[in-house]
């Protein structure tokens, strides 16, 4: 399935961000890498030594001399950019990316990313389907070109991973609050030959902070037992 998915970066000018990039995109299981005009000898030294290990990733990058051709293998093309363009595409959040991958299964998704200081050009965003911005704080917006590829990659696994994110912890039963109310007692009964409770006209506000903290709490059976132990162990260590 990660097959249909494609990232094509335009005119990049550094070696060592499409380096990451591959990283990146191997780290969430993508391979499928498009360049349009590099301003560099691609890949150079840098491009390979910043990938860490996803020399796959790099070996297989097709490189284009223009961006319509690099968009050819994809049905839908979603452009990155950091700013609104007077231009008639779609804008859509990244929620809205999830839901038309979804909704179209068996379409290939490409995912373009303009060059590191100018970003795209109104003239490849014309190419693209849909517009997307990476929400950042509005003074900070521009993002680097490996990391918005990291952002990206991660969001789209998350999409077709669900269940790596839907899995819950073991769901373990709550003890009653009969067994949290003996766990009290036994507290308080310490507490009072230790002479806690002074003044003693502080007592009862003191006992109702003591409900509040324990009470709130959803231990289980195992938990309240070794918190029973602790407060023992502490009360014999002090006699």
């Amino acid at each position: 399935m990660k097959n249909k998915f494609g990232f094509i970066l335009i005119k990049p000018q550094l070696g060592e961000n499409i380096g990451a990039c591959a990283r990146s995109m191997k780290n969430f299981g993508f391979k499928n890498l498009n360049i349009v005009s590099p301003k560099f000898s691609f890949p150079n030294h840098k491009t390979k030594v910043t990938s860490v290990g996803a020399f796959d990733v790099v070996n297989k990058t097709k490189v284009f001399k223009n961006t319509k051709d690099a968009i050819n293998p994809f049905d839908i093309v979603f452009s990155f950019s950091a700013r609104k363009r007077d231009i008639n595409k779609k804008n859509i959040s990244i929620k809205d990316l999830k839901d038309i991958i979804n909704n179209k299964k068996k379409t290939r998704f490409g995912f373009m990313f303009g060059p590191e200081a100018s970003g795209l050009s109104n003239q490849d965003l014309a190419y693209s389907n849909y517009i997307i911005q990476i929400p950042t704080i509005k003074r900070f917006k521009s993002l680097n070109l490996s990391h918005a590829v990291t952002i990206v990659c991660y969001e789209i696994f998350k999409i077709i991973n669900k269940k790596f994110f839907n899995n819950k912890s073991i769901n373990l039963k709550t003890s009653s609050k009969f067994k949290i109310s003996a766990l009290v007692n036994h507290l308080v009964n310490l507490l009072e030959k230790k002479d806690f409770f002074i003044p003693k006209e502080k007592k009862q506000s003191m006992l109702l902070n003591i409900n509040n903290l324990i009470y709130r709490f959803e231990p289980n059976d195992k938990e309240l037992r070794i918190l029973a132990s602790i407060i023992s162990s502490l009360s014999k260590n002090n006699s």
